[in-house]
């Protein structure tokens, strides 16, 4: 994956995304502070505050994640 893709992701109007590995991982990125980019790796902070470095040769895809919507009225 070209590195390039992900920063003009950050830089034009970013929206919600996951990043896919070859191993099949995948790491959410809610907010454009969640992620850093570097030459050739990228390091994502994940809920746990846990910060995965991850080269970009093992990127397989992004994803847009889907928005939240307002929550459901309970059914009655």
């Amino acid at each position: 994956m070209n590195l390039a893709h992900i920063r003009e992701r950050l830089s034009n109007g970013f929206r919600p995304f996951v990043v896919e590995l070859t191993n099949g991982r995948r790491f959410e990125v809610p907010h454009p502070e969640f992620i850093m980019v570097g030459r050739n790796v990228i390091a994502v902070m994940g809920r746990n505050d846990v910060i995965t470095t991850i080269d970009a040769l093992h990127i397989v895809s992004i994803k847009d994640l889907p928005p939240k919507g307002p929550p459901r009225k309970p059914s009655k």
